[in-house]
């Protein structure tokens, strides 16, 4: 059994990690991963925490992640484990919970473990080898997986990154009456995209959002842009980057949209609504 600082191949590795910005890398692999599970485009649904996402589901986010991870940092898949880095063989391992389930074949290798606390919204990451003194005894799960002693990890792990905040989607932030109103059924899109843009000024809206609220409809980023004029009658300046005139304006307030972003300026006659948090009802 060796510390972290007499593993040569666990130094390799860090040698090689430390070439990119694992933070940033993982948020975004973790960011795809929630996104494909949830599948918002075609369920309308947005937050993983909420009642109609099955825990076999949440549970999943950890096996697409591992496909994600190897995207994000063009890291090729590699026998006998996942991935093989500065010439050693690495297993990625991820969990929404408080351990992972470590496989037999990965036993006294080098892993990457990361864990996402979904109702913090964030995320880390370490590097350990897995010995089998450091897991837990006994026969494990079905499959012979076991999970890694606490102490373990924080004796001999080695963090690869602090705890990283992950991006909020927007919508979790709309009041429970808000979201009914946005998500009300029988509503056309305009209408609802219209209450969106009211309920969320001054927040980017990313092209996701848009299609999760008019999921199942025909051609929402159409119907978005066509509601520009009715926000103005509300006195929203509604701007999207797709257009440069409208990322240039929205810089100016401090707003750097992608080609795909969305943002709703009010004008002074709707700040005190916004500020109030009222329901716009239209």
């Amino acid at each position: 059994m060796r510390d972290p600082s007499d593993d040569t191949e666990l130094q390799l590795v860090l040698g090689e990690l430390g070439k990119h910005n694992l933070a940033d890398g993982f948020t975004e692999a973790i960011r795809s991963s929630m996104d494909y599970v949830l599948d918002g485009s075609r369920t309308g649904r947005y937050d993983l925490l909420s009642k109609d996402v099955h825990p076999g589901e949440r549970a999943s986010v950890g096996a697409k992640l591992e496909y994600e991870v190897q995207r994000v940092f063009k890291w090729k898949k590699s026998k006998p484990l996942d991935i093989e880095l500065a010439g050693v063989p690495v297993d990625l391992k991820s969990t929404v919970g408080d351990n992972w389930a470590i496989p037999t074949e990965a036993h006294c290798h080098l892993c990457i473990c990361t864990q996402m606390r979904l109702k913090d919204n964030a995320h880390r990451s370490w590097l350990i080898r897995t010995h089998t003194s450091w897991l837990y005894r006994g026969k494990g799960n079905k499959d012979g997986k076991r999970g890694i002693a606490v102490d373990a990890r924080n004796q001999w792990g080695v963090p690869l990154y602090d705890w990283t905040r992950l991006p909020i989607n927007p919508l979790t932030l709309l009041t429970e009456s808000q979201a009914e109103q946005v998500f009300e059924l029988g509503r056309g899109q305009e209408v609802r995209l219209l209450r969106l843009f009211t309920y969320l000024p001054k927040v980017v809206i990313e092209r996701s959002v848009i299609l999760t609220v008019c999921a199942g409809n025909q051609d929402p980023m159409r119907r978005a842009r066509a509601i520009k004029d009715k926000a103005a009658e509300k006195g929203i300046l509604l701007l999207c980057g797709k257009w440069v005139s409208d990322r240039t304006v929205a810089k100016g307030f401090g707003f750097d949209l992608g080609p795909g972003d969305w943002v709703a300026i009010p004008n002074e006659s709707v700040v005190q609504g916004e500020s109030a948090g009222a329901d716009f009802l239209f």
